[in-house]
């Protein structure tokens, strides 16, 4: 899926185009060959329409939602995944689909359940040997919640979650089962 540093740069350029207007984004992790993504998809009041792409826009943004003709979420998911299997295609010379079916989608029950996704997301590229120490992969938000750097995820929700940016670090260092996290 990701066979250069602008491949991934290219999926998380077209991931602010396409999903960060209808969902907030709580942890991402990149992998050569898949990714995690744990979002919530906004209500359809919290979303603004003129920040929607061209290709799910809706006719008439000056109408505030009031016209509820906002795509279904998955839409815009699909707008993601097929611009970016055309620019993979393109550049590596191949075509059909990249993504396997079906996407898996997993509803979050519990703070545990959310705190445990958020420790397996980052600490994944260990589990499949992509890095020794997830700390120091590049294609994770993990730094991008512990920095006070601008990010587009939303830091205070999950500092929030796990009692400030100190226990986030500290509880990253207990590794998560997989097995634990059903669906994945």
């Amino acid at each position: 899926m990701f066979y250069t540093p602008e491949n991934y740069e290219h999926f998380l350029r077209l991931y602010d185009k396409y999903i960060a207007p209808i969902a907030d984004t709580f942890a991402w992790c990149l992998m050569g060959n898949h990714f995690h993504l744990l979002v919530r998809i906004k209500e359809e009041n919290e979303i603004i329409i003129k920040t929607l792409p061209n290709p799910v826009r809706v006719l008439n943004p000056d109408r505030v939602n009031a016209n509820k003709t906002i795509k279904p979420p998955h839409l815009y998911f699909s707008h993601l995944f097929n611009s970016y299997t055309q620019a993979i295609n393109k550049q590596q010379k191949r075509s059909g689909t990249l993504f396997e079916r079906p996407f898996h989608r997993l509803k979050i029950t519990s703070e545990k359940y959310f705190q445990n996704l958020v420790i397996y997301i980052h600490q994944n590229p260990v589990h499949h040997s992509f890095t020794d120490d997830f700390r120091d992969y590049p294609w994770s938000s993990y730094g991008s919640i512990t920095s006070t750097k601008p990010t587009k995820v939303d830091r205070e929700t999950v500092l929030e979650w796990f009692g400030g940016n100190e226990n986030f670090i500290d509880v990253h260092h207990k590794m998560v089962d997989p097995d634990t996290i059903s669906g994945i």
